[in-house]
């Protein structure tokens, strides 16, 4: 029987990544949030939105819920910040908790990789002609894992520890893809 060991694997894009990585141990990383992007519902959100939120209560004040279910905590963030790209986060899942586990699994094997934010908008505007609402305040109250996110490109990134023989092919969910699904809810 052939014997398998895990290696690492680098890749090089020619934009910056919506995700920034993860680790074996529930850790997570990612975007949850692009500035300058639309997301599905018709929210654009700008850079500055969170500073005020992120400044009054910091990281720990901000779930990590599973799919925006109040009834459902799974981890804790432990960094939220914004940066040129959106709000970027990382946090741990907290594998003593059955569900956390079962997400944590889902995320491993690509089953699930989307980050979604629940959130009251403060200040914002909608634009007359194209309907989009530009998000400029926001209070952020939590950060979801979620299967399908109203931004599709708020993903969670996770290095891979699992040898390649085994690895399933990742193929990216696009806006598209997305869009297709939330026309049918």
């Amino acid at each position: 029987m052939p014997v398998f060991t895990p290696v690492t694997e680098t890749k090089k894009l020619s934009r910056p990544p919506n995700i920034i990585g993860g680790s074996g141990s529930g850790v997570i990383s990612g975007y949850a949030s692009l500035f300058g992007e639309t997301d599905l519902g018709g929210d654009l959100i700008v850079k500055g939105a969170f500073a005020d939120t992120l400044r009054r209560n910091g990281a720990r004040r901000v779930r990590m819920l599973f799919q925006h279910d109040p009834a459902q905590p799974i981890g804790v963030w432990d960094e939220i910040r914004e940066d040129t790209m959106g709000l970027r986060v990382r946090g741990r899942l907290s594998l003593r908790v059955a569900k956390a586990r079962e997400v944590w699994a889902l995320i491993q094997d690509g089953g699930i990789d989307g980050l979604s934010i629940g959130f009251k908008a403060v200040s914002a505007r909608r634009d007359a002609r194209t309907g989009i609402r530009r998000l400029e305040k926001i209070d952020l109250w939590e950060i979801s894992v979620v299967t399908f996110p109203m931004l599709p490109e708020a993903r969670i990134g996770v290095t891979k520890e699992t040898p390649l023989a085994f690895r399933p092919e990742r193929r990216p969910f696009g806006r598209n893809d997305a869009e297709a699904v939330f026309r049918r809810v």
